[in-house]
């Protein structure tokens, strides 16, 4: 099984090049048959665009080569890591909050999912439900508790059912 942030990055590397190969070298035909290209802004603007997406291009096939790293088999099945859905009580007020954690491309704070580079992502990485972690907000020192967990593997096979 293929990380879901991997293939989001095909789909943008894919619109890259087929933006690099097709649109690009037509915007450049079109603006060279204006003529002087010292002048041509339209020539320019293409030209920097094209400079734009070989340099995109380059950073998601690094950001894929290095999501290739990662073994799905290595995420654990019982501990919060990436791609975990977690529900945590605040200690102090109880209120439940529900969480995903996701790579920093696919942060949504709007739909629960945060980076596991965040703090929250970072104190709750490995820990089980039960377990108590301290994680400094710009609120403070705030204490929750992993009240439930479905981790990668449990989201995978709840779709596929």
């Amino acid at each position: 099984m293929e990380l879901p942030i991997v293939k989001r990055l095909k789909k943008d590397l894919d619109e890259l090049y087929h933006e690099l190969n097709v649109r690009i070298p037509r915007d450049l035909h079109e603006a060279a048959a204006h003529g002087d290209l010292s002048e041509n802004a339209e020539y320019e603007a293409a030209r920097a665009r094209q400079d734009f997406v070989r340099a995109r291009i380059a950073q998601l096939e690094e950001r894929m080569r290095q999501l290739s790293l990662y073994n799905l088999s290595s995420i654990p099945r019982d501990m919060v890591a990436y791609g975990s859905r977690v529900k945590l009580e605040d200690a102090d007020d109880g209120v439940i909050r529900e969480y995903q954690i996701v790579f920093p491309e696919e942060v949504e704070p709007s739909a629960g999912h945060i980076s596991l580079h965040s703090p929250i992502g970072q104190a709750l990485l490995r820990k089980a439900v039960g377990d108590e972690v301290e994680v400094v907000t710009p609120q403070g020192k705030r204490t929750y508790q992993l009240v439930e967990l479905l981790t990668l593997h449990d989201l995978t096979e709840e779709a596929a059912s």
